[in-house]
């Protein structure tokens, strides 16, 4: 009896619970319990932190060294009195001193705070400085990036993101008052940007040009805009979100950061040029920095606790480590894999399961699983695991040549991805403990079709390993540094011979030419400039690909032209570079509508169109067209203007007439 009535309370307390947990919000909670015929058991789900600011957990640097004012004290002044310069920046003073933490900090007081940098004294030399910021953990942005300048906001600065701890870094959106001139970028805004593209980099003009420092402050990263593409302008449609985030390839990477990096590249100019006479007034600071986002736990946890000096996943599903990037040690009856937004709105929750369970034990049903495996914390490069790998057909058709972004090799953490298929499961041997960093993920492609005569030798195997070894090594980039940015040198890019650099774009996933020669443009050089088009007798690695459209800068719109070298006319220009007028223009300086013509404007009272830009006018006659007799009816003399152009004869009979009026009034 008390057992019944026990296991009926039970039941109440799990449906509460679970009840109470659907209730909580999307992927708020990893698991609930769930009333069965058997009893209560746990039901789990994929979850995530709530959105936190990071200003509370991040470590800020500056460099270069010297860079930050007050060592040695320092005078400046401000763009609005640019002649005032009697303030300080004095490090020994803590009233006048403006060290990095000042931009992070909670200003408690209400005071103002911020961190500033020297004066650009040593002008020409350009006054560069970076801020690099560091959160010692993988998170997810969740909104805008707002950064708060005083005294103006630069005028060129790069954001720059890092997905392996700083080792490598990426440019995430670049900022000038003239995005052409800065970076050779047009400016775009992320409103102008699809849900195709919605991950391109971009250089922006909104947060760069002189507004006043009083009314404008904020430089933003748009996250919220990007969500918006697939979420709506509210936000309420998040489940299309949370499903482009599973299908899109690489939209969940770029929202995820370890590091950000500022470069300021040019401070506020007040909207002039540089006044030389002046340089106290030119100089960077920064009150305030906001990152809001959420812990990555790849969906195995709700919770994220600061311990150890660190963030740290409390994880759930049986999973482990700082990002719950693996199994626990007794639970690897199958692979790791992140948690899933998919099926809204509870998503799945791929728990790790116990050895010997049933859960462990995948089904087979399908087509053959091809493992996808994603280098995690060891410094070790993915190559090393080559020898081990045996390469697989889809169902796709190969292409020609192999694109170099599949051979390329980096460090842990830079998500690039290598399709493999496992050996054998009586080959398999336990994971060592460098293996456990390694992630795993699934996906579905076509069954390998089978072979007649087995697998292969184990010399063809050998030397078909080492060959691809071989190959892996040598298209490791030679990187240096380029104003910030990583690049490397690659002997085969795909430039069509117009570029002998390329980058590679880890969270996007793509190589491109750097620098592409001979009014080229593209990722692989294979497009025309701006101003330009193609040559269609040329072939693509022809220096003279590309020509220039040489539109008449007084009859066309613009430079630009289309693919057979027709410029876009202005109103009443012709021609292949407009250098015509349409029937009905005249050219000056660009066509203008005829005053008159021999057709349908007629000069009027004998007049004659000269050249189609005005009439020339018999004695006696003004107007456009030669209209208005110069001697109005009803007036008492005529025009003195057109008396000199009348015979003596028509001024005696104007002369006669006036006294004939004069007798009979």
């Amino acid at each position: 009896m008390h057992s019944d009535l026990a296991s009926t309370m039970l039941r109440l307390v799990a449906l509460l619970l679970h009840g109470l947990a659907l209730t909580l919000g999307q992927y708020d909670i990893c698991k609930s319990l769930v009333s069965m015929d058997d009893g209560p058991i746990w039901e789990f789900y994929a979850c995530q932190p709530k959105p936190i600011s990071m200003k509370e957990y991040m470590k800020v640097k500056v460099d270069p060294p010297g860079i930050t004012c007050g060592d040695p004290p320092e005078r400046f002044c401000t763009l609005e009195n640019p002649y005032m310069c009697s303030d300080e920046c004095d490090a020994s003073n803590p009233d006048q001193a403006h060290p990095p933490k000042l931009m992070h900090d909670r200003e408690k007081s209400g005071l103002l705070t911020y961190w500033q940098t020297v004066t650009w004294s040593r002008f020409p030399e350009p006054l560069l400085a970076n801020i690099t910021i560091s959160f010692n953990k993988s998170i997810e942005l969740t909104n805008d990036i707002l950064v708060t300048f005083e005294y103006g906001r630069p005028t060129i600065m790069v954001i720059d993101k890092s997905l392996d701890y700083g080792r490598t870094w990426h440019p995430y959106q670049f900022y000038a008052d003239d995005c052409m001139d800065a970076f050779g970028m047009p400016a775009k805004k992320v409103q102008d940007l699809s849900a195709t593209n919605v991950t391109r980099v971009i250089c922006t003009e909104e947060y760069s040009r002189w507004v006043g420092s009083k009314n404008e402050k904020n430089v933003r990263f748009e996250v919220r805009d990007r969500f918006a593409i697939f979420a709506g302008t509210r936000l309420q449609n998040m489940d299309n979100l949370y499903t482009r985030m599973e299908s899109m390839k690489g939209l969940k990477d770029f929202f995820t950061i370890t590091n950000l990096r500022l470069r300021l590249l040019q401070p506020a100019l007040g909207g002039t040029y540089i006044q030389r006479e002046n340089l106290y007034k030119y100089f960077y600071a920064i009150s305030n920095i906001e990152v809001p986002a959420r812990c990555k736990c790849n969906l195995h946890a709700s919770q994220c606790l600061f311990r150890d000096g660190s963030l740290q996943c409390e994880c759930e599903h049986n999973t482990t480590g700082q990002d719950c990037g693996r199994c626990k040690k007794t639970f690897r009856a199958k692979s790791w894999r992140p948690g899933s937004y998919l099926p809204t709105p509870n998503g799945s929750p791929n728990t790790c399961s116990a050895s010997g369970s049933p859960q462990g034990i995948p089904i087979v049903d399908e087509p053959v699983q091809v493992t996808t495996v994603t280098a995690a914390t060891s410094p070790r490069p993915l190559i090393t695991k080559a020898p081990e790998i045996t390469t697989i057909r889809t169902t796709e058709p190969p292409p020609a040549e192999p694109k170099l972004s599949s051979l390329l090799s980096e460090p842990d953490n830079t998500d690039k991805e290598f399709k493999t298929i496992p050996k054998p499961a009586q080959t398999e041997k336990p994971p060592s403990p460098a293996e456990e960093t390694v992630e795993i993920k699934e996906e579905k492609v076509a069954p390998k079709p089978k072979s007649g005569h087995g697998s292969s030798s184990s010399g063809e195997k050998h030397k078909e390993k080492s060959a691809t070894s071989k190959v892996l090594k040598s298209a490791l980039p030679q990187s240096r540094q380029l104003s910030g940015i990583a690049y490397g040198n690659y002997k085969d890019c795909e430039c069509y011979g117009h570029s002998n650099r390329c980058s590679y774009i880890d969270f996007l996933n793509i190589v491109t030419c750097v620098s592409c020669k001979h009014n080229t443009r593209g990722q692989n050089c294979e497009h025309c400039r701006l101003g330009h088009f193609r040559n269609a007798t040329a072939e693509l690695d022809d220096e003279n690909v590309c020509i220039e459209c040489n539109c008449n800068q007084m009859g066309s719109l613009h430079d630009r032209c289309n693919e057979t070298g027709y410029c876009e006319c202005r109103d009443g220009a012709t021609g292949l570079k407009c250098e015509d007028c349409l029937p009905g223009y005249y050219w000056r300086q660009g066509c203008f509508p005829n005053v008159c013509d021999e057709e349908f404007l007629l000069c009027q009272n004998a007049g004659t169109c000269y050249q189609g830009q005005r009439c020339l006018c018999p004695p006696g006659f003004k107007g456009v067209l030669c209209e208005q007799p110069k001697c109005g009816s009803g007036e008492g003399d005529c025009d003195a203007a057109s008396t000199s152009f009348l015979s003596l004869a028509t001024i005696l009979l104007c002369a006669l007439l006036h006294q004939l009026a004069t007798l009979t009034a």
